[in-house]
């Protein structure tokens, strides 16, 4: 290994008396993020080719941001772990160009991704033809190339710049040979595009708020109404549009779509702009397998059936109701989901982000640059752990694949105890 005679004079090292004891946390902790990482978001891309439940054109977006965190644990943390073991960039001048270059492609890909996210969301409920026609999979063919491509062109002509930054013991670009540009493009990402993203977060919840409401003072003069006479239950069932408003809107691109119907319908991502209207068509047949009392009308209206018996029945729930309360409930949870995800990259980044800004001089301790650079590392192996606890179909998924994973290993533990042994 060529190692210059005194560390604090070689231009790749980053040793110092202060961090000679915190490097161990750094390479266990570089250690975890590298397996649960490559596990977790290889078992997320798996888990979209594998399930067909899974394949929706929202989740394309979720996959295009496992593949950029793949990209870093895979590639660049197994090289960060190596620079904290010996306390010093081994890689070469042109190897640390690339790690620099790979490094803000992945994080300008993950914001640009999240920023996609936060407007799909929000275009599914409030201008659902537009998302259609952006979102559709002609147009996911070109938006999700176009995050790398604008990522590469954004940080390509930084190459030069790229040096070694013994602060945080990796390879990043210059302090002050990129100026201004790389002004911009921190501000640019970091600020106007997570900015961006809690702006449309916020118009989101808003518009469910309004809609929640709306809800509300619907079920309550659904109750008031079953106590009149059933002459005026029928004007009452066919305002029942105002419950499934925010829910017709949602309903095709929810990623755990068999709990919002009895047959278990599912909208593949394959399936053209036109599918709301099949969406809609399946409400309708499910309608139709309840009681006779309720069915639907062409226009999505429900209508009140005479019963065959003497007397009239009374109101019975249509069976969109509750299929308007499952898609609002699932979109609710699927956008809760999306941004804690963006709530978590914006814990890991702003500490470094927000340090790096007050200490222009290195005048800060170098383990608490290092602790703040370790964690942004949490960002690209906590994602999968998010999907698994709040979203049950990348669950049930992850569990099939962690069984089929399990089955030879169980073969081989019960051979012993098999009959005739």
């Amino acid at each position: 290994m060529n190692v210059t005679e005194d560390p604090r004079n070689d231009s790749f090292s980053c040793y110092h008396p202060s961090v000679v004891n915190y490097r161990y946390f750094g390479v266990l902790w570089g250690c975890v993020v590298t397996t649960v990482g490559t596990v977790g978001n290889l078992m997320t891309i798996l888990a979209f080719a594998l399930d067909s439940r899974l394949r929706t054109r929202f989740n394309l977006l979720i996959i295009n941001l496992a593949l950029t965190d793949l990209l870093y644990c895979t590639v660049l943390q197994p090289i960060s772990v190596d620079s904290y073991l010996h306390l010093r960039w081994r890689g070469g001048s042109l190897w640390c160009n690339a790690f620099g270059l790979l490094l803000f492609l992945s994080n300008s890909v993950s914001i640009i991704t999240l920023c996609l996210i936060s407007v799909s969301r929000y275009l599914l409920v409030e201008k659902r033809r537009v998302f259609d026609r952006v979102f559709s999979v002609p147009g996911l063919s070109l938006l999700l190339p176009s995050t790398w491509v604008l990522g590469l062109a954004s940080f390509g002509p930084l190459w030069p710049v790229f040096v070694f930054a013994p602060q945080v013991c990796t390879c990043s670009f210059h302090r002050t040979r990129g100026r201004p540009y790389t002004t911009i493009l921190l501000f640019f990402y970091f600020f106007i595009g997570l900015g961006c993203v809690g702006f449309f977060y916020l118009l989101i919840y808003r518009r469910v708020r309004v809609a929640a409401q709306a809800l509300t003072r619907y079920r309550l003069s659904r109750r008031s109404s079953r106590r009149k006479p059933a002459s005026s239950t029928h004007g009452t069932e066919e305002d029942s549009g105002v419950d499934s408003g925010l829910a017709n809107t949602c309903s095709c691109e929810m990623s755990s779509q068999d709990e919002l119907a009895p047959n278990k319908a599912m909208v593949s991502w394959e399936k053209s702009p036109g599918e709301t209207q099949s969406s809609r068509s399946t409400l309708s047949s499910t309608q139709t397998s309840q009681p006779a009392e309720i069915t639907a009308s062409p226009h999505g209206s429900k209508q009140v059936s005479p019963s065959p018996g003497p007397a009239p029945a009374p109101a019975v729930p249509s069976a969109s109701t509750h299929s308007a309360s499952g898609d609002d409930s699932e979109f609710k949870r699927v956008t809760r989901m999306c941004f804690t995800v963006f709530l978590c990259f914006v814990f890991c980044f702003v500490p470094f982000m927000l340090l790096n800004i007050a200490d222009k001089h290195n005048r800060a301790p170098l383990v608490l640059h290092m602790f703040c650079a370790n964690l942004t590392w949490l960002n690209s192996c906590i994602n999968p752990l998010l999907y698994a606890v709040m979203n049950r179909q990348f669950r049930q998924a992850y569990r099939m694949l962690l069984s089929r994973a399990a089955a030879p290993f169980a073969c081989l533990w019960a051979w012993p105890t098999a009959p005739g042994s």
